[in-house]
């Protein structure tokens, strides 16, 4: 079994590590690593891209995720699933194929969240999309849906393994978010549509 618990883990992170945003980026010339918060996610993708390669980025990323998910179940049931769940994210935030230099793990997420635990995760992603028409602010919806996901699994779920497995991604949300909380609490975040602050602009999220 623990052959079978690598084997999701390798094959998630080699997925994870598939970054759409650069890919995308590249080919209408950007290196979306050297623009906007130098981020590989959506969110930059967005704001360099607009709409539709914001749009295209976080469907690459949900459903390299989705896959990951799926093979994890496949190949060892639940637990192969939350494995691979964790790994995907990571291989995203530091894509092996990409000098390490990845996204912050929403999209894939929110995968991870909808399949595992279908009204959990529906319910968390729900609450996310009404912070950020509310606030402007995609960071504030992203940490809302993974606080809201991982007190529903407290509640509904074991705690071991599966609250704390929620707890781990909350964990590396927040930590890919570090810069977005600072700017939040300078008052330099910048909201949807909004053109990105000279301040934002000369210290972008690593």
């Amino acid at each position: 079994m623990i052959i079978r618990y690598l084997l999701c883990a390798l094959i998630a992170y080699l997925l994870g590590s598939i970054s759409t945003g650069i890919l995308i980026a590249g080919k209408s010339g950007h290196d979306i690593r050297k623009e906007g918060s130098h981020n590989t996610g959506a969110s930059n993708a967005l704001r360099i891209l607009g709409l539709k390669g914001g749009a295209l980025t976080f469907l690459g990323d949900f459903l390299k995720a989705a896959l990951a998910v799926t093979a994890g179940l496949l190949i060892a049931q639940r637990n192969g699933g939350l494995i691979a769940g964790l790994f995907v994210v990571l291989g995203h935030n530091w894509p092996v194929f990409f000098g390490f230099q990845g996204g912050k793990g929403i999209a894939c997420s929110t995968a991870v969240l909808l399949i595992l635990y279908p009204w959990q995760g529906a319910a968390a992603a729900l609450i996310c999309l009404a912070v950020i028409a509310v606030t402007k602010y995609i960071s504030v919806g992203s940490l809302t849906m993974l606080t809201v996901f991982f007190i529903l699994l407290i509640f509904t779920e074991p705690f071991w393994p599966v609250a704390v497995w929620a707890l781990v991604l909350l964990i590396l949300g927040v930590y890919r978010h570090r810069g977005n909380i600072e700017r939040l609490r300078n008052g330099t975040e910048n909201k949807i549509g909004q053109k990105p602050k000279e301040k934002y602009l000369h210290n972008p999220e690593k």
